[in-house]
């Protein structure tokens, strides 16, 4: 049964291709902050925004081996109004739970052996917390609407052609 929301290839391929994102999210995200004089919430959006796009490619060849090219397009908008809720979970999720954090534990950071790099524990523990609830969310959404013929896109189109 291929599309079964608990398949175990799909679950492992997403995983990577998460990994990935995540990863470009924590790069882009801490030399934004590290190099300009923005704030931790502009930071996540920036890593964000450039690990969306590289998102939805990996995604898509390699998570859920949808590679027909006739559906990118309504692909592509039903994966932008998924990656709005993940959007709000990662970064105002990330921003809320830094701020319980500072409130109930106060502030914690630590230094990587042999550098002068301070790491903010409670930016760091927040932003993979939320990663991890907007991964979940991600994974079924895009199984099962994203990727999937689920009639909305067309729905849509006939709505917004009235």
């Amino acid at each position: 049964m291929e599309n079964k929301l608990l398949n175990t290839r799909d679950i492992f391929a997403y995983f990577l291709v998460a990994s990935t994102g995540a990863l470009i999210q924590l790069i882009i995200g801490t030399l934004a902050q590290d190099w300009f004089a923005i704030s931790y919430v502009q930071s996540l959006t920036l890593g964000y925004l450039v690990a969306s796009v590289a998102g939805f490619f990996l995604t898509k060849i390699f998570a859920f081996n949808t590679k027909n090219k006739s559906k990118s397009h309504r692909e592509m908008i039903k994966f932008s109004l998924v990656t709005v809720l993940s959007f709000c979970i990662t970064v105002y999720g990330s921003d809320a739970l830094y701020q319980l954090t500072l409130l109930t534990v106060g502030e914690y950071k630590v230094k990587i052996p042999f550098s002068i790099k301070l790491v903010d524990v409670n930016k760091l523990f927040s932003q993979l917390a939320c990663m991890g609830i907007s991964f979940s969310s991600n994974y079924i959404l895009h199984k099962k609407f994203t990727f999937n013929d689920t009639g909305f896109y067309d729905r849509l189109k006939s709505l917004l052609n009235k």
